[in-house]
C-alpha cells in the first residue's frame, strides 16, 4: 500500500514538474497571468489539493491553445481574471466548501443531540 503511495506521489510531482515547465514556456503575458491564477487558487486547495492541479493542468492548455491562436491572456481570461478563476474554482474541492460542509453537518448533529466534528 505504500508503495502505492510513493509511486503516485513521485508520479503526481514529475507531471508538476512538467506543468511548470510548459508554463515556463508562455509568452510573458500568460506566464504572469498564470501565477497569479496559481496562486489564488492554492488558497482555496482542499483536501490533496489534486482537485487544484488538475484545475492548472487544464488551464495550462487553454493557454497553449490560446497562444497557438494568436490570442493575448486576457483575450483567453477575459478582463475579470478573478471571475475567470472562479469560474475555474466552481467545480473543485475547496477548504470553502469543507467549511461549508461541516458547518451544516455539525448543526444537523447538534439539533440531534449529538456530537459536532471539531
Amino acid at each position: 500500500m505504500i508503495g502505492n503511495y510513493l509511486k503516485k506521489l513521485i508520479g503526481d510531482k514529475k507531471e508538476w514538474r512538467a506543468m511548470e515547465a510548459r508554463a515556463h514556456k508562455l509568452p510573458r503575458d500568460y506566464q504572469i497571468v498564470y501565477a497569479e491564477i496559481q496562486k489564488y487558487m492554492w488558497s482555496f486547495s482542499g483536501g490533496t489539493g489534486m482537485d487544484i492541479v488538475y484545475i492548472l493542468r487544464d488551464l495550462l492548455e487553454l493557454f497553449e491553445a490560446g497562444v497557438a491562436d494568436g490570442k493575448s491572456a486576457l483575450e483567453v481570461t477575459g478582463e475579470d481574471v478573478a471571475d475567470f478563476a472562479d469560474e475555474l474554482l466552481r467545480n473543485a474541492n475547496t477548504y470553502t466548501e469543507n467549511w461549508h460542509n461541516k458547518l451544516n453537518r455539525n448543526v444537523h448533529k447538534r439539533l440531534k443531540g449529538e456530537e459536532p466534528e471539531s
